[in-house]
């Protein structure tokens, strides 16, 4: 998703109308196609506003990513196939455009996890309701917000916070990070385990989600109070 590319100068293309309604970014490349050439500076001044944006979305893949599949080659290899795919034309606002690069991303992982072990996200044959120490799958039923743990995955307690997480299994990893960092609905984490995780992910449900989230969030809430006591 370059956005230095420079525009070609022997090529002209009709002025094209700005449909109502479009996002403020469609708007930015439809005013470009006015059918005059644009130097590299033009280009890099049209699209200034949005550079934030950008990067703040890339850094948030590459958290998120590492989180799914691990740090290094394998995070990069998964937000470079996200940002390839990603369709972000029709954005209104970088909520929008962070939510679907956020799913073009847990595809890009869900399929590599698939890739690395075929039966790692295996959906549960049977699962039994564990005697969680919490009865909602909400991350807030732990005492932490959402940008509560993002602060947490990007500041000092950063490697506790990984840690507690490498020690979970891939499945339970994976749905945490789909529910609770990428705020996916336990719904769309099934059928995205369904779809990209192979065969044997297939049987994946939204209480089945829901039920490992549940295990997931008390674990996290034995590991802060845990930190809390031993203070």
């Amino acid at each position: 998703m370059s956005r230095e590319t420079p525009f070609p100068k022997d090529v002209l293309i009709p002025q094209q109308p700005i449909p109502r309604g479009a996002s403020a970014f469609t708007g930015q490349v439809l005013e470009l196609l006015d059918g005059s050439p644009k130097d590299e500076a033009t280009i890099k001044a049209a699209f200034a506003g949005f550079d934030e944006m950008f990067d703040q979305i890339a850094a948030g893949l590459y958290s998120l990513a590492s989180m799914l599949v691990g740090e290094g080659e394998d995070s990069v290899l998964v937000v470079e196939t996200a940002i390839a795919t990603v369709d972000l034309s029709g954005c209104h606002d970088a909520v929008e455009a962070r939510q679907r690069s956020r799913l073009a991303l847990a595809k890009a992982a869900i399929e590599l996890l698939c890739r690395r072990d075929s039966q790692g996200l295996a959906a549960p044959q049977r699962l039994e309701p564990a005697q969680a120490c919490i009865g909602d799958d909400d991350l807030d039923a732990v005492g932490v917000s959402g940008d509560e743990l993002t602060r947490m995955l990007a500041g000092p307690e950063r490697d506790r916070v990984r840690a507690w997480l490498s020690s979970l299994s891939t499945t339970s990893r994976v749905i945490f990070a789909l529910r609770a960092v990428a705020a996916f609905p336990s719904a769309q984490v099934a059928s995205l385990l369904a779809q990209y995780g192979g065969s044997s992910a297939a049987g994946w449900h939204p209480e089945s989600v829901r039920e490992i989230f549940r295990q997931a969030l008390c674990s996290l809430a034995s590991q802060l109070l845990h930190e809390t006591t031993a203070r």
